[in-house]
């Protein structure tokens, strides 16, 4: 009885190395996804006023296209870091259930933030030029359509981040639960191919 108690105070509730791996591939397939969604024709520019809104800028097609962005880059990110989790050893499977999600929304938060500051830092000043040329060569739109075109677009944005958010963590649960049957079905071949012990 001992001997589990310092096991299971010598494992880690949470397995940082997966997180940091799920993470960065939530952002980097984001990105994948945005880029084709651009390549596809969809315009991608900054919907809120302060950047040269236009009446065709945003509308509920390109934020449903945002919506499943979000959705499918948490999803795979989530559903990695439950897989990539070392397994805890006498631990509840109800306590490894929350763990996994636990894991999952970790990796959502961690990728929402890291996005946020690259999409501050690096990608809106690169875009502020040609934002800044194509508001002069824009027809001026009402201050009053700008802010509905505004509030659409974070209503669509809150929406995915709030499905995708749920998503990674119900994919890293799923990922975990896939890596412990996985675990188990391994050590129970290993045990059949060694046979019984003498």
């Amino acid at each position: 009885m001992e001997r589990d108690l310092v096991i299971e105070e010598a494992q880690s509730a949470i397995s940082w190395s997966a997180i940091f791996a799920g993470a960065a591939t939530a952002l980097a397939a984001a990105f994948v996804l945005l880029a084709l969604a651009g390549g596809f024709g969809l315009k991608l520019a900054a919907p809120w006023p302060a950047m040269g809104a236009t009446y065709d800028g945003f509308n509920p097609t390109l934020g449903a296209i945002l919506v499943v962005i979000q959705v499918l880059s948490a999803g795979l990110g989530g559903y990695l870091a439950g897989r990539l989790r070392t397994k805890w050893v006498n631990v509840h499977s109800h306590e490894v259930h929350f763990r996994d999600t636990a894991h999952g929304l970790i990796v959502w938060a961690l990728s929402t933030i890291a996005g946020v500051v690259l999409a501050v830092t690096v990608l809106a000043p690169a875009a502020r030029p040609a934002a800044a040329m194509a508001a002069a060569a824009a027809v001026q739109i009402e201050p009053v359509h700008a802010a509905a075109v505004a509030a659409q677009a974070s209503l669509f944005i809150g929406i995915g981040l709030l499905l995708s958010g749920f998503t990674a963590c119900v994919a890293a649960g799923i990922g975990g639960l896939r890596r412990d049957e996985m675990h188990t079905v391994f050590w129970t071949e290993h045990a059949r191919m060694r046979g019984p012990s003498v």
